[in-house]
């Protein structure tokens, strides 16, 4: 059996959630508790996930039991102590729609004095679709320019022209702002001070589905929070006095308020849901999702192996990856796991790890479900292992 508590449809990592461990019933049957402490207000985040090889995959949202799931979900089969299912293992997946959440952020970061170090800019600026840079800009080449293939060809060049002048204009706007919050606050122009601004927008979408879900406007200084915006107020939030004399200069300007809110909602979703439709389409269409399960002697005890399984090149980000021995899922606490970790190309990889003996014939395979799949993948291990280099 395998149970993952997932957020915005993926897995926690393992030192996050508490396990009670699989334990018996008093029919003959078993279960298994998983629990996280979360916020209030995160509840539609979460879900639980639970595959077992009596029944298709179930999802089920926070605050949802099985009983509310539509009929068309099987029901779980009973699995008692010392029987087996003749239940096929490797049938697809339930389709089960999920809410996926997507964001796009501009990060803008100015210095009070430049800085002699390689790669350290006094002004740059850049673009985060889905936390993958889409374009840049610094104050060296003032020039934006694509970070994605997909952006170079789909937008025309009138697009970084008038994004480079836009850039230029913002760049010149923190040089004078930072030496105004500096005096403002009566810093010391020989130390380095910083001024940075974040502004997007995030969605959350069901289906064919895309609704607004949250716009940030914020700005920071020093990497303390300096000033917000509220969205559903429509007005500006200072969280230190020295911020005070911005916001009441800035809600007195009605039209200003309403332009930010309408970009936050608007403008911006709009961007986000284009980007997103020319971003999907190449890496979906690039290389489709490997999985590889090897093994090699332990570093820890030579005396065991540790067997491997790796998926990779899977777009969105949430997967389900397990090891199995013997058709059944190893515990969260037996496998160590890297994390969801991004590709060069915008794409993600996973790994999780189990030591075993090196003797042991059991047979191990890698399980892995992801929503570009038709059906789930399941890669057996051959048994064989490479020695460990020095």
């Amino acid at each position: 059996m395998m149970m993952t508590i997932r957020k915005y449809c993926t897995s926690l990592p393992e030192y996050e959630v508490k396990s009670t461990g699989i334990r018996p019933n008093h029919d003959g049957t078993f279960q298994l508790r998983k629990s996280v402490e979360i916020q209030g207000n995160e509840k539609a985040e979460y879900d639980c996930f639970v595959h077992h090889r009596n029944f298709k995959s179930i999802i089920i949202k926070l605050g949802q039991t099985t009983e509310s799931l539509s009929a068309e979900t099987p029901a779980a089969g009973r699995e008692r102590a010392g029987e087996s299912s003749d239940s096929s293992v490797t049938g697809s997946l339930e389709k089960v729609i999920q809410n996926e959440k997507h964001s796009l952020y501009y990060i803008y970061t100015a210095l009070s004095k430049p800085v002699d170090l390689p790669g350290i800019y006094q002004f740059t600026a850049m673009g985060l679709l889905d936390d993958r840079q889409i374009d840049y800009y610094n104050s060296e080449e003032q020039k934006k320019i694509p970070k994605q293939t997909w952006m170079k060809e789909k937008m025309h060049e009138d697009y970084w022209e008038k994004g480079t002048q836009s850039r230029k204009s913002k760049e010149q706007w923190f040089n004078v702002n930072v030496d105004i919050l500096m005096k403002r606050m009566r810093h010391n122009e020989s130390d380095l001070h910083v001024l940075q601004w974040r502004h997007g927008c995030e969605v959350e979408q069901q289906g064919d589905e895309v609704k607004f879900s949250k716009g940030i406007s914020e700005y920071g200084y020093d990497g303390d929070n300096f000033l917000s915006f509220d969205d559903k107020e429509s007005q500006w939030v200072a969280p230190v006095d020295a911020a005070l004399p911005t916001k009441r200069k800035w809600d007195n300007v009605p039209i200003l308020n309403q332009y930010t809110k309408g970009y936050l909602e608007k403008e911006c979703v709009d961007w986000l849901n284009k980007f997103r439709e020319y971003g999907d389409k190449e890496l979906r269409h690039g290389s489709p999702l490997a999985v590889h399960v090897f093994a090699k002697r332990s570093i820890k005890d030579r005396s065991k192996l540790k067997l491997t399984c790796m998926a990779t090149g899977f777009y969105p980000r949430d997967v389900t990856l397990g090891i199995r021995k013997s058709r059944t899922f190893l515990s969260e606490d037996e496998t160590e796991s890297t994390g969801i970790r991004p590709n060069h190309d915008g794409s993600y990889q996973m790994r999780k790890s189990v030591e075993t003996q090196e003797d042991e014939k059991t047979n191990y395979d890698c399980f892995v479900s992801h929503r570009t799949l038709k059906e789930t993948i399941i890669v057996t291990w051959d048994g064989k292992y490479s020695p460990v280099t020095i």
